[in-house]
């Protein structure tokens, strides 16, 4: 694939990207050169190689969700600093 300042315009237009008249060959460059890096990465065979999901090791280290009681609403309001039967009452912060 051949990428050319035409080619870097169209995707900087489609991205919504400003770039510098003076900037332009750099970055030309800089795309050919990931393209080439591509290109030799499809060279390898990668038959009978699993795709990988994660590039570590490391299992999801996070907690299993444990289904608990939770606390009645006499509880919950117990330490309210002001209720009005089943609901909390805050003071006013609409004002019209």
């Amino acid at each position: 694939m051949q990428v050319d300042s035409k080619l870097v315009s169209h995707l900087a237009h489609l991205s919504r990207l400003n770039v510098a008249p003076e900037k332009m060959d750099k970055l030309v460059a800089d795309m050919q050169d990931l393209v080439a890096f591509v290109e030799k990465l499809n060279e390898l065979d990668t038959t009978g190689i699993d795709p990988l999901m994660h590039m570590g090791d490391a299992k999801n280290v996070l907690r299993g969700d444990i289904v608990e009681g939770s606390i009645s609403r006499a509880e919950a309001l117990q330490n309210a600093p002001d209720a009005d039967g089943s609901f909390f009452k805050v003071p006013k912060v609409i004002r019209k």
